[in-house]
């Protein structure tokens, strides 16, 4: 199953030292935003990505391509212009990078990325969203429902509009009501069928798209997630995440680091 991964904003301003590269590139304990996603879902044996890219989408391809040689120690011979790698140190990933625009709203992005999707259902989620969201229970949840969509929601980190869900779980269209300690907010997390495809039309966005398409048709069911979830937006995200991370309590890692 692949997971889909929007990254293709506008550049990082989460630290001084970082400005100008896409934001999921930017680090926490020496790794991209970017790596702890994906390695958060490779501990559920998700381990086919497509990124979306924008923004300096060549620095993201160039990162995965000199992947394998960052991760391992060598040796060059510069006289016969040879490189020996030792302890070579990588993951069992597959990654494939699209450039999907630099003014493209997340809608038109995942609609490039069609003709990459063959199974029936695939994830998307935000490159800048960190997580302890349960993979093998919000799929089997998606499963269950037998929607088009199922959109994790979380509880508000206080600076979130919240969104209104009916009893059955399902997304209100056009609803958004202010945030308190029992509202529920869109977590940038999502499971879809491939028929998603024939709404994302257009460059809209895809909150909007969903909302207007799909929430007044009972086809987008809200998976709610009771855990860790913290968006990475400010160089004070950041800093909480790098915390955790050196103390070796980040929560959003299945597997270990």
């Amino acid at each position: 199953m692949k997971v889909v991964i929007l990254a293709g904003g506008q550049k990082s301003t989460i630290s001084n030292e970082q400005e100008g590269i896409p934001k999921p590139m930017a680090e926490i304990g020496g790794k991209p935003i970017l790596w702890h996603i994906m390695k958060s879902f490779a501990g559920y044996g998700l381990n086919e990505f497509i990124i979306c890219g924008g923004y300096k989408v060549d620095m993201i391809k160039t990162y995965f391509m000199d992947y394998y040689i960052y991760q391992s120690d060598i040796t060059v011979d510069l006289q016969t212009n040879t490189v020996e790698i030792h302890k070579n140190r990588t993951e069992d990933w597959k990654v494939t990078v699209v450039d999907t625009g630099m003014y493209s709203e997340t809608g038109l992005r995942i609609a490039q990325i069609e003709k990459y999707i063959q199974d029936d259902t695939f994830i998307v989620t935000y490159g800048d969203c960190l997580s302890d969201i349960n993979m093998n229970e919000m799929l089997a949840y998606h499963k269950e429902h037998g929607r088009m969509a199922t959109m994790a929601v979380a509880r508000p980190t206080g600076r979130n509009a919240a969104v209104e869900i009916s009893p059955e779980g399902y997304l209100l269209k056009g609803s958004e009501v202010s945030g308190n300690d029992q509202a529920w907010i869109n977590a940038c997390l999502y499971v879809f069928n491939r028929k998603v495809f024939s709404i994302l039309n257009g460059n809209y966005n895809l909150n909007r798209l969903l909302k207007e398409k799909v929430a007044d048709k009972e086809q987008l069911v809200t998976y709610k997630h009771q855990g860790f979830w913290a968006p990475v937006e400010t160089h004070h995200d950041r800093f909480n995440m790098e915390n955790l991370w050196n103390a070796g309590v980040a929560p959003w890692l299945k597997a270990e680091k």
